[in-house]
C-alpha cells in the first residue's frame, strides 16, 4: 500500500469481540470527504463523521500530563485500525480495559463495527 493523497482515508479495521473469538473485518474508504467504493462498515458514513472529526486527536495523539483513568472493565473487544488518514500511516489499537480506553472505543464506535451501546457487537 503506498501513502493516499491529502485528505484521503483509507482505514482497515479488524474487530475481536473476544480472546479467541470470531474477526471481522472492514474498511473504510473516502476521497474529498465522501465515502468510496469498498467501505465495508455496517454504518460507513457515521464512520466517516467519527473519523473526520476525532481521527487526528485519536490517531495521533499529543503527549499529555500525567491524567488519571477509572478502573472499570468494559468488555473484551480489541480493534486494530491500520491505514492512511490524510496522508499519515495508522497503527491504532482500541480495547476496552479503562475508562480512558472505554472513550477512545466509545468516540471511534461506529469506525470499530460498533452498534448501540458502542460494544462493538456488529
Amino acid at each position: 500500500m503506498t501513502a493516499a493523497e491529502p485528505h484521503d482515508v483509507d482505514l482497515a479495521v479488524t474487530l475481536t469481540e473476544s480472546p479467541g473469538g470470531l474477526v471481522h473485518e472492514f474498511t473504510l474508504r473516502a476521497a474529498g470527504g465522501r465515502l468510496s467504493p469498498g467501505s465495508t462498515l455496517p454504518d460507513a458514513p457515521a464512520a466517516l463523521a467519527a473519523v473526520e472529526q476525532f481521527g487526528e486527536k485519536i490517531f495521533f495523539p499529543e503527549p499529555q500530563p500525567f491524567r488519571l483513568c477509572t478502573q472499570q472493565y468494559g468488555g473484551p473487544q480489541v480493534a486494530v485500525v491500520t491505514g492512511w488518514f490524510h496522508g499519515r500511516k495508522v497503527n491504532s489499537r482500541f480495547s476496552r480495559t479503562d475508562g480512558c480506553e472505554i472513550a477512545r472505543w466509545r468516540t471511534m464506535a461506529a469506525l470499530l463495527g460498533g452498534t448501540a451501546g458502542s460494544t462493538g457487537a456488529v
